[in-house]
């Protein structure tokens, strides 16, 4: 493997068709498409300030890295890349990819990033600000995630979260075969429209949870105390621990809580409008 050391490279193209090659300490500087249809790149405490750096790669591992403000769109269409201990402060990484892996990396503008990406591991990596991260990606393992940003993980496929802290709004939008372990999901409408959401031991916030799901299931599960309106046209199996503020028009399944604030059943609820709501202890 050739290595290329204290270097910086800009314009268009200046490392084009790049094989079997080490990047050290080196600075790809304004311009497009620095490294761009390559296999076998390593990148180790280099700087990234131009767009496109990182075009039709096969195989790489970054490491040590930082992305510019002015790296947009740095990272499409590059399968079997893994990125350890890197800052990012671009948006719209990440772009119809197979097998990326992330330890260790903080995105400071994750908008539009980690769009249909179909194999990704996440592993200790912070979400800053923007919007619709994770869209339409599948096949998604993550541990110890932190993000505040909007909308995340719509349309996505085939997920398994542990540890995450997420503030946000719209999230889990239309999902299928999701599975979300001791986590905190903290915004409005949550998993609306999602088909076999699962919550283990997670803490639920913001209003109108979980409405219009599809074979919902929570298990020791907790609910913010202002969290209102849960369950609406869904099919639901709930086992909740503590309040629930209110809960609406559930379509079927069953639904335990230690108590309730509200249970609105009206005239308005879809059949086959059968779901039990128990109180426990009271069954």
């Amino acid at each position: 493997m050739k290595t290329i050391s204290n270097q910086s490279f800009g314009g268009e193209r200046p490392l084009f068709e790049s094989h079997q090659l080490r990047l050290e300490n080196v600075t790809i500087t304004e311009g497009e498409s620095g490294i761009k249809e390559c296999s076998d790149i390593e990148a180790d405490h280099c700087r990234f300030e131009g767009k496109y750096p990182l075009w039709h790669v096969e195989r790489s591992l970054i490491t040590n890295c930082y992305f510019a403000p002015g790296s947009r769109s740095a990272i499409w269409y590059s399968n079997d890349m893994k990125m350890c201990d890197c800052i990012i402060d671009g948006p719209k990484f990440f772009r119809e990819m197979h097998h990326l892996e992330l330890q260790n990396v903080i995105i400071n503008d994750a908008d539009e990033t980690f769009w249909n990406v179909d194999g990704l591991v996440l592993n200790n990596v912070t979400l800053h600000d923007g919007t619709y991260p994770f869209m339409g990606s599948s096949n998604i393992r993550i541990d110890n995630l932190k993000s505040d940003s909007k909308y995340v993980f719509q349309y996505v496929k085939n997920v398994e979260i542990h540890n995450a802290n997420i503030v946000t709004k719209d999230a889990f939008w239309e999902v299928e075969n999701v599975t979300i372990y001791d986590s905190i999901l903290d915004g409005e409408y949550l998993g609306w429209h999602s088909k076999n959401l699962r919550l283990v031991n997670c803490h639920i916030g913001g209003e109108q949870p979980l409405c219009y799901a599809q074979d919902l299931v929570l298990e020791n599960c907790t609910f913010d105390p202002e969290s209102d309106r849960a369950f609406e046209y869904s099919s639901v199996k709930a086992d909740i621990r503590g309040f629930v503020k209110s809960v609406k028009n559930p379509a079927s399944g069953l639904i335990i809580a230690d108590s309730y604030g509200e249970i609105i059943i009206d005239e308005n609820i879809k059949a086959p409008a059968d779901c039990k709501i128990i109180t426990r202890n009271k069954e």
